[in-house]
């Protein structure tokens, strides 16, 4: 069964004239291209400039996260937003999602980073290692690398001393950069570098025990020595701990775990770590000690089993650490060739899923794992399923003991090849998001709704571990808003849902949770999660995804109220299988407003097709979506809705439909038809059995259609009684000739008042050229024919210059006592 098409959104910017609509004059949504600074520390109070496009009427700073309070909000005309933002000394160090929310609605997703230290600005010249930017220990460097630059910044250490440097170059989401971090001593020699790494991404961080008192300089440049004005960076320069992996790399919801970060110059540092208690959540290990905390956490899992952390050694079946199922197996490939075992028992019939987490975590190892029997014998293996990650489900085949090994796929190794297996039950769980539009894009990714007004999207529902229908809810709407959308079918993985705003609504913007359960209530409880992401860094090569951010909640607003709202005109009749019809949309505007409109579909049910826009031109009420539906559609009411784009003001505003009923149903009659033949210039007729499949009032009107050039026949009517039915066709003398194919009738039923549109049957039409009859042609008498008479040779003379050559050839002949030569008797030619 076909799928319904996410269909890709096209923005069209008309021209309304000058007339100017009041307060609705800067109507559209905002546009948020850049945030600066890019971070600030916590604790501390910033003003932070948000800029973009159509800033005017800007009324919040919306972060995903708790920790800041916004106490000023300033528009500074329509490009900038000067905000007053205090951190609390409690907030999550690293990345935060933040959007600007205006009265016409909401912003692109951008980030803001929270750092522990006292922030710095980089001052030029500073390029020369000579002369380096002199900066205290154990701050923040705000700077940016432009092309061929490098930046040189000294510090002064202790021997001992831990010296750690850290940047955020392509996680600030800014543009394509990939920055270089070197740690030298005064002499230039390089002590620590650094360029990518598997838990920093194309960022870098390099750590070092100072091996003498004195001067070091910390280097950054682009890796390449490349750059411009917008490869903006935050460089953590001090003394703070820098691990690169976890030990446990997880631990059960709502508990204190003990762990071991490993990779950091000065040794191994063992900390608890308090977890959430919400299974799934997002959640960082951050190392801390006397010289500090890191300024970006380890990915930590938050599971729902707890742990079993590897002893050595367990390079064997036979020494293989022990554990009991369902638990997280925690360790590290720590040399080359390394291969870990964990011995467990299982009962016959349990199913597990089994996953790796290792790269996705932050861990270089690229991992390969086994299930073996105790006993010897491999029964299920994986390398790269999600990434480089492993992956499987297992159903235990027998009650016994079992062995798993884990190991590097390319049998490297290290102290930070860390990797945490879990073993889980399977559950039914929904992941529910708004499908992307538009690659590498945020394009109607938020959803706005004007007030007395509606905005809908599409939400996409990917099942796992269960089937049927969905129902859709949400928490956290905003005041004044409902959500309006059928059940999800269990065939489907998308479904139109509509936002609706009173006109009483307050304007403001809430985060809002979008929530599925089974529609069937004796059905299993379902675990449902909302996953959206905005990509922030793209590019060459293979315009990849360099950095994007992940949430967990959709932005929904209610926006001032908008010149123009639309309505579907729900259609009484059905849109039967291969057949046609025209959905009907009406706009009602408010005085002043007669700009254009473009009307988009949202969704269209499995095996129906639309026209991909519709124009409502200025001043029109209405138009008209072509909408065909395939033999194979499926058969019954569906809810749908269409989108309106319109230009408002100084940029785009859109609308939606309500939530409005299609029924598709089957044909009410079907046609067999008989193939035809005829000569050019003759009649011939195209037979039709007719099959009823559900009875209807009054005649219906039938066209044979696909005939060839000039060739005609008149149109029939039909009743539900009409079994048969014959179409006279005239061949015109200069029809072309040849197989015609293609041809069918269309039927037109009434149903309550509106034409309900049939495409039925097909045949062939084979037009022949006409024989011609030719006389026969009289016999053939031979006649005798004289042998030509013979003809007598032809005596050619000699040219005058022949005869020339021959008296000289005689003369020649006589001077050199020669006798004389005999005469040339004339040559004889025949005629050619």
């Amino acid at each position: 069964m076909p799928r319904p098409l996410v269909r890709r959104s096209l923005v069209a910017l008309f021209a309304l004239g000058a007339w100017l609509f009041g307060a609705r004059a800067d109507a559209a949504s905002p546009v948020l291209g850049g945030v600066s600074p890019r971070g600030g520390q916590r604790g501390a109070e910033h003003v932070v400039v948000f800029s973009g496009a159509r800033l005017k009427d800007a009324q919040e700073v919306l972060f995903f996260a708790p920790g800041f309070t916004v106490t000023k909000l300033e528009a500074i005309g329509e490009t900038q937003v000067k905000a007053t933002v205090k951190i609390a000394a409690d907030c999550r160090l690293g990345e935060h999602a933040v959007r600007v929310r205006t009265a016409s609605g909401l912003s692109e997703l951008r980030t803001f980073w929270v750092g522990a230290l006292p922030v710095v600005q980089e001052k030029e010249p500073n390029s020369d290692f000579n002369a380096p930017q002199k900066i205290p220990l154990n701050v923040t460097v705000v700077g940016v690398v432009d092309y061929e630059d490098v930046d040189y910044f000294a510090v002064e250490c202790k021997k001992g001393q831990r010296l750690s440097a850290e940047i955020e170059g392509m996680r600030l989401g800014t543009t394509l950069f990939d920055p270089y971090v070197a740690i030298l001593d005064s002499k230039r020699f390089e002590l620590a570098a650094s360029d990518d790494s598997p838990l920093l991404g194309q960022d870098a961080a390099a750590s070092i025990v100072v091996p003498a008192d004195g001067t070091y300089i910390v280097q950054v440049r682009e890796s390449a020595y490349g750059g411009n004005g917008a490869c903006a960076y935050r460089l953590h320069v001090g003394t703070f701990p820098r691990p690169l992996a976890v030990v446990p790399a997880g631990g059960k919801a709502g508990e204190e775990v003990t762990v071991r970060f490993l990779g950091d110059p000065s040794g191994e540092l063992a900390q608890k770590v308090k977890l959430p208690a919400k299974v799934g959540e997002k959640f960082r290990a951050f190392a801390r000690d006397a010289g500090g905390i890191s300024p970006s956490g380890i990915p930590f899992r938050v599971s729902e089993v707890g742990n079993v952390v590897e002893a050595e050694p367990n390079d064997t079946h036979a020494t293989a650490t022990r554990a009991e199922l369902p638990l997280a197996l925690n360790g590290v490939i720590d040399k080359k060739g390394d291969v870990d075992h964990f011995r467990f028992k299982a009962k016959r019939g349990q199913t597990y899923d089994v996953h790796c987490y290792a790269r996705r975590l932050g861990s270089p190892l690229d991992s390969v794992m086994t299930i073996s029997n105790f006993n010897g014998g491999a029964l299920i293996s994986n390398d790269d399923a999600i990434g480089p990650d492993s992956y499987f489900r297992w159903t235990v085949p027998a009650d016994g003991e079992y062995v798993l090994t884990i190991t590097d796929h390319l049998g490297q190794g290290g102290p930070t090849y860390f990797y945490r297996v879990e073993f889980t039950e399977v559950k039914p769980v929904v992941t529910l998001g708004i499908p992307k539009v538009a690659l590498y894009s945020q394009e109607r990714q938020t959803v706005s709704v004007p007030r007395g007004n509606r905005m809908a999207t599409l939400v996409s529902a990917s099942r796992a571990n269960f089937g049927g229908e969905l129902v859709l809810g949400a928490d956290n709407l905003p005041v004044g808003v409902t959500l309006h959308a059928e059940n999800v079918a269990s065939n489907l993985d998308l479904v139109p849902v509509v936002f609706e705003a009173a006109a009483t609504a307050p304007v403001a913007g809430k985060l809002a949770h979008i929530t599925a359960r089974h529609a069937d209530p004796k059905h299993a409880k379902i675990a449902s999660k909302w996953r959206q992401s905005a990509d922030l860094v793209f590019g060459a090569p293979g315009q990849s995804i360099y950095w994007k951010n992940e949430f967990d909640r959709a932005a929904i607003a209610v926006t001032n109220e908008v010149p123009y709202s639309i309505r579907i005109v729900e259609p009484k009749a059905p849109l039967v299988q291969n057949g046609a019809m025209g959905l009907k949309i009406v706009v009602e505007r408010k005085p002043g407003f007669t700009g254009p409109i473009t009307i988009f579909p949202l969704f269209n049910p499995p095996g129906v097709s639309s026209a991909s826009s519709a124009a409502i031109p200025a001043g029109a009420t209405e138009t008209t979506l072509p909408m065909n539906a395939a033999p194979s559609a499926q058969v019954r009411k569906w809810k749908t809705a269409v989108l309106a784009v319109a230009t408002v003001g100084n940029g785009p505003v859109w609308v939606s439909s309500q939530l409005a009923t299609i029924e598709i149903a089957p044909p009410f009659v079907t046609f067999a038809m008989e193939r035809a033949s005829a000569e050019q210039g003759k009649e011939t007729e195209v037979f039709c059995r007719i099959k009823h499949n559900a009875p209807f009032a009054g005649p219906a009107k039938v066209k044979l259609v696909g005939l060839p050039f000039k060739a005609t026949t008149a149109e029939a009517t039909i009743t539900k009684d009409t079994k048969e039915l014959a179409f006279k066709v005239t061949v015109d003398r200069t029809s072309p000739p040849g197989q015609h194919r293609n041809i069918f009738c269309q039927v037109v039923v009434m149903k309550d008042g509106e034409p309900v549109l049939h495409n039925v049957g097909g045949t062939e039409l084979r037009i022949d050229v006409p024989i011609v009859k030719v006389a026969p042609k009289a016999p053939v008498v031979p006649v005798a024919v004289k042998p030509p008479p013979a003809v007598k040779p032809v005596v050619k003379r000699l040219t005058r210059l022949e005869r020339l050559r021959l008296e000289q050839e005689e003369r020649e002949r006589l001077a050199a006592g020669g006798a004389p030569a005999p005469k040339p008797a004339p040559k004889k030619y025949s005629p050619v």
